[in-house]
C-alpha cells in the first residue's frame, strides 16, 4: 500500500505554497508524524528553506553523481538507465527531505514526449517509468523513512513537471492570495486538475498488463486557504473582502466542478482550511534563524510582543495541521 501524497499547488506564483509546505512539515513533525518532504519546483525554494547556503553548496556542487537531489535520482532515465534510490537529507528525527535541483527543468521535455507515447499499444514500460518517476522515487524514500505522509512543493505553472507531480498526488491543497488573479487562476487550475485526472486514468486503463506499480492520480482537492488582510485602510479592506467573499463559490464551481450558485461565507466554509495571519514581524527572524515561525525563541529575537505572535502562530498552524489531516481522513473514507 502506497504512502499518501499531499501537494501544495497553484498555477499563480507568490501565494505562499513553499512556506506552507515548510511550516506544515515542521508542525506535523511536532505532532509526531513522520514526514517526507520533496521539492519538485525547479526553483528549489523548499530546499533553500530547509538548508543553509553552505549545505546547498555542498549538495549541488559536490558529488554530482550521487542521487542526493530529485533530478539526480531520475537523470538516468534521460539515457537508458533506471531511477536511483534517493539519498534523503535528515532534517529532524521526523522530517526527511528529497532535495530540489535547478537542473530539474531539464526533465520537462522528456515528460512531454512520453505523455502521448503512454497511450500507445506497445513498449509502454518506458513512458510509464518516466511519467511516474517522481512517484517511484518518493514512495521508495517514504518507505525507507517509515513516513506517514509525503508533502510535495511544486512550481507555479501547468507544465509537464507539475502534471507528473500531480499524477503522483493523492491530495491537493490550494493556497490563495485574496485578489482577482487568484480567482482567475482557479478557473484555469480546476479544469486542468480534472483533465489530468481523467487523462491519467485513461492511460492506466489502456495499459492492461502493467509491469510496474502505478499511482492512482487522484489529486483530490481537500481545501483552500488564504492569508488575512494585513492593511487596515478602507479601500484595500473593501477590495480584500470583495475577493474573499467570492472564493467559496469560485472554489466549488471551478475546482470541485459543482454546479452551484451559492456557497457559505469563508468563516463557515468547510472547504476553507484556514485564514492565516501574515506574521510580517516574525518572518525576518525565522529566515535568519532557519526555523518555522512558531518555533522561534527569545535567543532568536522573539521577545515581548514577538513572543506572543510566536504562540499565536503555533496555535494557527496546529489547527491547520489538524484540519488537513481530518480532510485527508475524510477523503480516504469517502
Amino acid at each position: 500500500m502506497s504512502i499518501p501524497v499531499l501537494s501544495f499547488f497553484n498555477n499563480k506564483g507568490g501565494v505562499g505554497k513553499t512556506s506552507l509546505a515548510y511550516h506544515l512539515a515542521w508542525m506535523f513533525g511536532e505532532q509526531g508524524k513522520r514526514i517526507l518532504a520533496i521539492d519538485l519546483d525547479p526553483q528549489a525554494n523548499l530546499t533553500a528553506a530547509f538548508l543553509d547556503e553552505d549545505r546547498l553548496e555542498d549538495l549541488w556542487e559536490d558529488n554530482p553523481d550521487q542521487p542526493n537531489t530529485i533530478f539526480r535520482c531520475i537523470q538516468p532515465l534521460l539515457e537508458v538507465g533506471d531511477i536511483q534510490i534517493a539519498e534523503r537529507i535528515k532534517i529532524t528525527r521526523e522530517i526527511s527531505l528529497i532535495a530540489g535541483d535547478l537542473a530539474l527543468s531539464g526533465f520537462e521535455d522528456e515528460l512531454s514526449n512520453q505523455w502521448p507515447a503512454s497511450m500507445g499499444d506497445q513498449n509502454l514500460v518506458r513512458p510509464f517509468k518516466v511519467l511516474t518517476a517522481f512517484w517511484q522515487v518518493m514512495q521508495q524514500a517514504a518507505e525507507a523513512h517509515d513516513a506517514d505522509l509525503i508533502l510535495v512543493d511544486v512550481g507555479p505553472n501547468l507544465g509537464a513537471i507539475n502534471r507528473s507531480a500531480l499524477i503522483a498526488s493523492d491530495f491537493v491543497v490550494i493556497p490563495l492570495e485574496v485578489d482577482l488573479f487568484s480567482l482567475q487562476g482557479l478557473r484555469n487550475l480546476g479544469p486542468m486538475l480534472r483533465s489530468w485526472r481523467t487523462l491519467w486514468k485513461k492511460r492506466v486503463d489502456n495499459w492492461t498488463t502493467p509491469t510496474i506499480a502505478l499511482p492512482k492520480g487522484l489529486m483530490t482537492p481537500i481545501g483552500y486557504l488564504a492569508q488575512q488582510h494585513g492593511v487596515r485602510l478602507s479601500r484595500p479592506v473593501k477590495a480584500y473582502d470583495r475577493w474573499l467573499n467570492r472564493m467559496p463559490l469560485e472554489y466549488r464551481q471551478s475546482v470541485l466542478g459543482k454546479k452551484v450558485s451559492k456557497a457559505p461565507a469563508v468563516a463557515a466554509d468547510p472547504e476553507c482550511l484556514a485564514l492565516l495571519k501574515h506574521y510580517h514581524s516574525l518572518a525576518p527572524m525565522a529566515m535568519e534563524a532557519r526555523k518555522p515561525l512558531f518555533l522561534l525563541r527569545s535567543a532568536d529575537g522573539a521577545i515581548g510582543a514577538h513572543s506572543y505572535a510566536v504562540q499565536d502562530a503555533y496555535k494557527d498552524f496546529q489547527k491547520l495541521a489538524k484540519n488537513v489531516l481530518e480532510r485527508i481522513s475524510m477523503a480516504q473514507t469517502a
